[in-house]
């Protein structure tokens, strides 16, 4: 717990899962004195002011002005139009931040539209489920997993402080990095998995020998966690591969000379080629398990239906 809010007046721009779950949050811990928002959409705006908002406002720049922090919880693709579109609204001294998995791309649409004396720290939480929309927030979301931030160098160090404890506070592990390296690591960890499942779905999809019932009947643990990383909102992951896209090409050029060696090891009967690579990866699950990121309980600690 805080001695008292770390901003006083908080507006998040787009109002889906993250922005829910950081209002929610902000709320149990008292962290803002004051959440605004703003979403294009009137049925979103109303779910937001019965849910978690203290005031809900019909435009971006309306819902920005006066506020202390200002959070882009839009698609990578949308957040230049957006801060063009806040710009004249930012009060000096204000922090403006983002949670876009791609940070290179938002920087360069993002910085151009900051006036002098209002800070830019741009931002990524690591953390996030299938679902989206204003009602699939919780105030839990972000305990134990990272959030990275990625300050430009002049960055005003205060202004970075102050975002990393509010992110501390709402339960987030926080460390910051250059924006290229993070956009390299995110395509390794989650960009090009997510491609890789929204594939493997595809292909499921177009195997004609296999028909739709017995993929939903016969699913196992693999291809049913594949369906439900494919689930995920498909506007954000547009705009992801299309502003990582040297990160996410390089790591399939990888992926893909890595399946190939697999390939030839299953064609030529190669198993100590086979348990040798199973080893080294079971590995890297386990170090994932033991920095507490995940659970090795049963079905990866997934609550069963009716329970």
């Amino acid at each position: 717990m805080t001695a008292g809010p770390i901003y006083d007046r908080v507006a998040l721009i787009g109002l889906g899962l993250i922005a829910s779950s950081m209002a929610h949050a902000m709320r149990a811990a008292r962290l803002a004195g004051h959440i605004a928002g703003h979403a294009r959409t009137a049925e979103t705006r109303a779910a937001a002011r019965e849910l978690f908002c203290d005031s809900v406002h019909g435009t971006a720049a309306a819902a920005a002005e006066g506020a202390d922090l200002v959070v882009l919880c839009v698609p990578v693709g949308a957040m230049g139009e957006v801060a063009g579109a806040i710009a004249p609204a930012l009060k000096p001294g204000a922090t403006v931040t983002d949670v876009g998995s791609v940070k290179r791309a938002v920087i360069a649409a993002v910085a151009p539209h900051i006036p002098p004396g209002v800070h830019f720290v741009p931002g990524h939480p690591l953390a996030g489920t299938e679902h989206s929309g204003p009602r699939a927030g919780f105030a839990t979301l972000f305990r134990n997993r990272w959030c990275i931030l990625t300050p430009e160098p002049g960055t005003d160090p205060a202004a970075v402080a102050r975002l990393r404890a509010l992110w501390a506070a709402m339960g987030s592990n926080v460390d910051e990095m250059d924006a290229d390296h993070h956009d390299l690591v995110l395509a390794v960890t989650s960009h090009t998995p997510h491609l890789i499942a929204y594939t493997m779905v595809g292909v499921a999809d177009d195997l004609g020998r296999v028909t739709d019932s017995e993929v939903i009947k016969y699913s196992a643990a693999g291809f049913r966690d594949f369906t439900r990383i494919a689930a995920s909102d498909p506007t954000m992951w547009r705009d992801v591969f299309l502003n990582n896209r040297d990160a996410t090409l390089e790591i399939l050029g990888r992926f893909t000379e890595e399946l190939f060696a697999l390939q030839r090891a299953i064609r030529m009967g190669d198993g100590p080629h086979l348990h040798a690579y199973f080893t080294r990866t079971r590995a890297i699950r386990r170090g994932i398990i033991e920095a507490g990121q995940d659970t090795d309980a049963p079905d990866f600690g997934r609550a069963k239906a009716g329970t």
